[in-house]
């Protein structure tokens, strides 16, 4: 591990991780993110943004003028409650460098505004709003983060009941799966996580779910069908308290047939890609992820 991974867990648990468990406010938690996000998050050079619309406002991310057909449709993070296409943008940013890809961001509505359906609703607008456009399932990989980790899994199980057109490939960060926290981590984890505050999470469920049953695997995704789904690949860190987020919802797919590859990192922060170019293991997992995307999408011979 390196010497930045040491400096970087230290400033989070004393700072960022302090924010979080004390700020109740959800306008200062989404504009205290999108400062950070200006600060320390930066994306290639050659990089374009563009704002969209596929039903839902969205940000298109593209490195350099050549990129091939596929499409990264990507939901942030942020406790359904802040972070949006410009806190996550350069991850994304780099993510599509490395593919050659485009990168796309819905901007989905967020909690305690907005309750549950209604970020999923958004999600399905954005990737129906893709295939009308003409890209076809085959050549979109979803992916997320956190809370944007477990909408893009719902998306998923949704996709699937609906018999709807399926994307190539679906991966996760630290995807939160379970918005009843029935997790030995949240609790055996709650002081070795740098980042994430276990206090918070139950308040943070509340505002999202509004009433709605945690169990609803539109929301907790842990007790969805994934029967038929596509590959997936899932990224946490030991230390963290969505660790079992993970790992259940890993067993539970393979138990339903699906091919997961499950990646589970030492002593690394929740969602540490978000600080690529800043930590090595950032770029390292960025550069994987990114290997195995590209196994997923179609030759230029067969797009």
């Amino acid at each position: 591990m390196s010497r930045r991974r040491k400096i970087l867990n230290f400033l989070l648990r004393h700072t960022e991780k302090r924010r979080l468990a004390r700020e109740t406010r959800p306008e200062r938690l989404r504009s205290g993110f999108e400062f950070s996000a200006r600060v320390l998050f930066h994306p290639p050079r050659n990089t374009r943004f563009e704002n969209g619309d596929l039903g839902v406002p969205v940000q298109w991310a593209q490195v350099g003028d050549k990129t091939g057909s596929g499409v990264l449709l990507y939901f942030h993070g942020g406790g359904n409650v802040f972070g949006s296409p410009k806190t996550h943008r350069a991850m994304l940013a780099q993510l599509a460098g490395l593919t050659g890809m485009r990168a796309c961001l819905p901007k989905y509505r967020l909690a305690p505004e907005h309750s549950f359906p209604a970020a999923l609703d958004d999600a399905r607008t954005a990737y129906e709003g893709l295939l009308a456009t003409r890209v076809s399932g085959d050549q979109i990989v979803m992916g997320g983060d956190s809370a944007g980790g477990g909408l893009v899994l719902s998306l998923l199980a949704d996709i699937i009941a609906r018999d709807a057109p399926k994307p190539a490939g679906v991966f996760a960060f630290s995807p939160l799966t379970d918005l009843t926290f029935s997790g030995k981590s949240i609790h055996e984890n709650a002081k070795s996580d740098v980042l994430l505050p276990a206090s918070r999470c139950a308040e943070m469920a509340d505002m999202f779910l509004q009433g709605a049953d945690a169990t609803n695997p539109l929301a907790s995704p842990l007790y969805a069908d994934f029967n038929g789904a596509p590959d997936v690949c899932l990224y946490a860190g030991d230390t963290e308290i969505l660790l079992d987020d993970t790992r259940r919802i890993a067993a539970r797919m393979r138990e339903q047939g699906v091919r997961v590859s499950e990646t589970i990192a030492h002593d690394l922060p929740h969602v540490w890609p978000i600080f690529q170019r800043l930590l090595p293991e950032a770029d390292a997992t960025l550069a994987d992820l990114a290997g195995w995307i590209r196994q997923r999408l179609p030759s230029p011979a067969e797009s």
